[in-house]
């Protein structure tokens, strides 16, 4: 085999067990989740495993970081990035949320969340990587919050950055809910109490105005 197919069947191998680990954690949790379990998944043998990691805890490491890497480009070419006001793009963003809980439950929860609920205590390593994830999504929505605040005149006692951070602790709570639940409708009815929540927070007659149009959009 040339240097070039060794290079190219390795990252294919390297890519299945990322792969792998994003399926299993989600549906097993962490700790139920073994490498043996990964490397069959993946179809990789245990050697192709410790050629790319040395550990499991370190596949969690770079499933956290690849985890932000995919759900980045799927947020960043999201509907709610076309309003004009920021408004309605904080608002399309919580109602994209929404739309998302689709599919059985392990299928909308999140990888990060899932893990850093069992390790943040046992292992550091994994719950930094973790709470870089979901800090670093939550930087993306600060710009908008940010905006919005300054439009609408908002002088509430909060931040775009602690605004932002809670739009992430009310989603992992729904996601928590949807676990014991063992449906998204509970997540939903979170979700809808967070929107009511920036909608008061910004103004309930102007945000109330701005559902309407965020909805008919999301719909196109």
């Amino acid at each position: 085999m040339s240097d070039r197919k060794r290079e190219k069947a390795g990252a294919t191998a390297r890519q299945k067990l990322l792969d792998a680990a994003l399926s299993l954690i989600r549906i097993r949790g962490y700790e139920a989740t073994t490498v043996d379990d990964m490397c069959a998944a993946a179809g990789v043998t245990k050697g192709a495993f410790f050629h790319h990691f040395d550990s499991k805890e370190s596949l969690a490491v770079a499933a956290a970081e690849y985890w932000s890497e995919t759900t980045a480009e799927f947020f960043a070419t999201a509907p709610y990035h076309q309003h004009s006001d920021p408004l309605q793009r904080v608002l399309g963003y919580i109602d994209f949320r929404k739309a998302i809980l689709t599919g059985k439950v392990p299928e909308f929860t999140c990888l990060v969340g899932t893990m850093v609920q069992e390790v943040y205590v046992s292992s550091p390593a994994i719950r930094d990587a973790c709470d870089l994830s979901i800090s670093g999504h939550a930087t993306t929505l600060e710009p908008d919050i940010a905006e919005a605040m300054a439009r609408y005149h908002v002088r509430a006692d909060c931040t775009p950055r602690s605004l932002a951070l809670h739009t992430q602790a009310v989603l992992q709570g729904a996601y928590v809910l949807a676990k014991a639940k063992g449906n998204a409708a509970i997540a939903a009815d979170s979700i809808d109490h967070l929107r009511r929540y920036v909608v008061q927070l910004f103004g309930a007659d102007r945000a109330a105005a701005n559902k309407t149009g965020s909805t008919k959009e999301h719909r196109r």
